[in-house]
């Protein structure tokens, strides 16, 4: 099913609860679309209402972005902070619109994000932790410039996290990934890191434990 009624271009799976289903919502990477990660769904728990969105700028000649990534000989890569800002707050009115339009649990969404769309899960968590309870987050890194800067003042302790990485990623540094678990453990977030011997995708052993992880969870 398809929904374009709403900010956010989306298709979702419905859930074998009739009310109150656990919500996961999917965020895709740089250049794909809303069909990348919700291959996913089919093995997923049947009671969770998933939801896989566009990002909202269309590229040439097709895929999608959160954000701009300018690659400049002389900047080396150039993120669009604005847009990251823009997309982080126009898919929290989007949380609220499925919560209102759907039937699920408003106190159990969690997010899925793979590459430029972890990078933007960590960002909405941060910035409307209310909204959230937890966050998948594949081959991403947390972008300091996107999030609050009243970080200490707020209280993240409910929010659960897992984060994986390719050990040989080749589009975003496995260093990067390594600075997320002592960041949110700083934060006193409650969080699981894994790694595994794969470049910048998802590994059958990844998807099993992150299944096993948000199983735990919902």
């Amino acid at each position: 099913m398809s929904n374009s009624l709403s900010t956010l271009y989306h298709i979702t799976r419905k859930s074998s609860l009739s009310q109150n289903a656990p919500l996961l919502i999917m965020l895709h990477g740089y250049g794909s679309d809303e069909n990348d990660l919700f291959s996913f769904a089919n093995e997923l728990p049947e009671e969770i209402f998933i939801i896989s969105v566009r990002a909202p700028y269309p590229m040439q000649p097709y895929g999608n972005a959160w954000y701009a990534i300018n690659f400049d000989a002389e900047q080396r890569k150039w993120n669009d902070n604005a847009q990251a800002k823009e997309s982080r707050d126009l898919f929290s009115n989007f949380i609220d619109e499925a919560i209102a339009l759907y039937p699920v649990n408003k106190d159990n969404v969690t997010l899925l994000g793979f590459s430029q769309g972890s990078i933007l899960s960590y960002a909405i968590a941060f910035s409307y932790p209310k909204k959230i309870k937890n966050i998948i987050a594949l081959s991403g890194y947390i972008s300091h410039e996107i999030l609050p800067e009243n970080l200490n003042e707020q209280d993240y302790t409910h929010l659960d996290i897992y984060s994986s990485h390719g050990s040989v990623d080749q589009v975003i540094p496995v260093d990067w990934a390594r600075q997320i678990a002592p960041f949110l453990t700083s934060l006193n977030i409650k969080h699981q890191y894994s790694e595994f011997p794969v470049g910048h995708g998802v590994s059958p052993q990844n998807f099993y434990e992150l299944k096993n992880w948000l199983i735990k969870r919902i």
